[in-house]
């Protein structure tokens, strides 16, 4: 069926260079395959395949090195690099990642020394910057992290973490894969930190379905490629709209063996729960938590003046590790006496909701980790996704009051990870932009726009201070701090204040705008009230 397909589709499109295969060439039933390798029919284009990936299939791969099988048909072996005349580089993995022990591999798997074999050689060459096509029969584990396309599998379950660091140093033009027998287009994603390394071009992610599989999902995907070093700079690195962060993270371990240890010998656990008796949080009185996973509870607001920042982690073996505790007594922890529990408005799993002290307009809050984490740059992705679910939620709340949100952050000179929600009527949303852009060449700082769907974590770095604000358009600026002196404690709310927004510059200072405790606890219980139908805690 498949080289009819082709029949059908080189006599309406033209002639096509080659044919890539990915996942199972062979099926359960050799018959066809035969006519084939006997001569009786002819394959109609030049094909390169990958090896096996079931001990069924083994049978019909005499030679683990690659070699042809019949007449226009190339088993490309078990890794390597295929260079086309024009120039157009393919690199390839067979098989499915191993499972089993060293050394008990089976012949159609492969392990991370394979695949660094396959890696390193082209890293080492000279102005390398990647491959035009990199073929693999399993999917990469997390690939379809930040993507909006929705797709039916995870790759968690079935995806490979070797392929995933593979795709992450070759940086393929085009990656593609099928052997889920699923159709599935990712968004193009970037290969290169926004503002910290230069533009460089982008992946597109493509796994094929089967052939004549029932659903007619499709399976054959015919495209035209320049090979990447017959292109302009320029022309390469062109970022698509729909473009979003790099779905993959630098997992050393996988190719590298180093030891890592954890600073204090504490690391936070995924998918640690804390539970609160909310009338104890009302009451204002000392909280005992229970909690189930690890880390500390945390919480609202300080009483005290802000301390200064703690002295940047230790580096063990060139691996940022901190430390999942604070050295001190933390004036944002739920469980500590000194924090204003009155001004909790809303408890989840992982983060929480208060009122902010002082708060610019009586709707000021605050979203905040229970854990100890500094900044945005430190959270796990369970955390992240709580978080997004209260911007989310948020928004829809304002919505109804006809106001939009702006959220900030500035993680400099503070602890424990705040980040600011200040709503604002629709009518100021179109003065925004300008108003932070000129309030900061006003003070020398430099804002810069990231793309609307990257990932903080990719472009900052751990323990590096920075002010982040994500604006009702979808706009997101960030400011990377060099000299932090020069940079306003109180950026967020003084650009706020401006005359041309909130029009309020004698509230830019939270000192100043002090409310009395009765005032404070019915401002709490009126955002409980309004944030009621929105929360997805209760």
């Amino acid at each position: 069926m498949l080289f009819s397909r082709i029949n059908a589709v080189q006599k309406k499109a033209g002639k096509f260079d080659m044919l890539f295969c990915v996942g199972d060439f062979f099926g359960d039933d050799d018959a066809e395959w035969q006519k084939y390798s006997s001569g009786t029919a002819k394959v109609p284009i030049p094909t390169f395949i990958l090896g096996p990936n079931a001990t069924e299939h083994v049978r019909n791969f005499p030679d683990s090195d690659g070699g042809d099988l019949c007449e226009n048909v190339t088993y490309l072996g078990k890794k390597g690099l295929y260079t086309g005349a024009s120039g157009l580089t393919v690199a390839y993995l067979s098989g499915r990642e191993s499972l089993s022990a060293a050394g008990q591999e089976k012949s159609f798997n492969f392990t991370s020394d394979i695949a660094r074999s396959l890696r390193d050689p082209l890293l080492a060459g000279a102005g390398f910057r990647g491959v035009d096509i990199l073929l693999t029969s399993q999917w990469p584990k997390g690939v379809e992290k930040y993507a909006s396309v929705p797709v039916r599998i995870s790759s968690d379950e079935c995806g490979s973490g070797i392929i995933a660091q593979l795709a992450l140093s070759l940086k393929p033009r085009y990656h593609f894969c099928a052997q889920q027998g699923a159709y599935y287009e990712r968004q193009p994603y970037r290969n290169h930190k926004v503002i910290q390394q230069s533009a460089k071009h982008v992946t597109r992610f493509i796994s094929l379905s089967k052939v004549g599989n029932p659903k007619k999902l499709k399976f054959l995907y015919a495209f035209s490629i320049m090979p990447m070093k017959t292109i302009k700079e320029a022309d390469l690195i062109k970022q698509p709209t729909d473009c979003t962060e790099c779905p993959f993270r630098l997992d050393a371990s996988l190719f590298q063996q180093k030891k890592v240890r954890f600073y204090d010998g504490l690391q936070e656990e995924k998918g640690a729960q804390f539970f609160y008796d909310q009338k104890v949080l009302d009451s204002g009185e000392p909280v005992n938590q229970r909690k189930r996973g690890g880390g500390n509870g945390e919480g609202p607001q300080p009483k005290r003046a802000p301390r200064e920042s703690p002295a940047p982690p230790p580096v063990s073996n060139g691996i940022l590790c901190f430390s999942a505790k604070p050295k001190g007594p933390c004036w944002f922890c739920l469980g500590s006496p000194e924090v204003e529990k009155h001004l909790v408005v809303s408890v989840g799993e992982l983060t929480y909701l208060a009122l902010a002290k002082g708060g610019l307009v009586p709707d000021h809050l605050l979203i905040l980790p229970i854990g100890h984490h500094q900044s945005t740059v430190d959270l796990s992705d369970d955390i992240l996704d709580e978080i997004h679910k209260y911007k989310n939620a948020l928004k829809k709340c304002f919505k109804q009051e006809d106001k939009e949100v702006v959220f900030f952050e500035r993680n400099y000179k503070t602890p424990h990870l705040q980040i600011q929600v200040v709503p604002c009527s629709t009518s100021l949303v179109p003065y925004i932009h300008d108003t932070f852009m000129e309030y900061a060449l006003s003070h020398k700082c430099e804002l810069h726009e990231i793309p609307e769907h990257s990932d903080l974590r990719q472009i900052v770095p751990s323990g590096a201070p920075y002010f982040h604000a994500e604006l009702p358009t979808g706009k997101r600026l960030l400011y990377r701090m060099k000299k932090v002196s020069t940079f306003p404690i109180q950026f967020g709310r003084e650009a706020m204040a401006h005359e041309r927004l909130l029009n309020m510059p004698h509230r830019a200072d939270w000192r100043q705008c002090k409310y009395s405790h009765e005032e404070e606890v019915k401002m709490r219980g009126d955002m409980r009230e309004l944030f009621r139908d929105f929360d997805f805690n209760l």
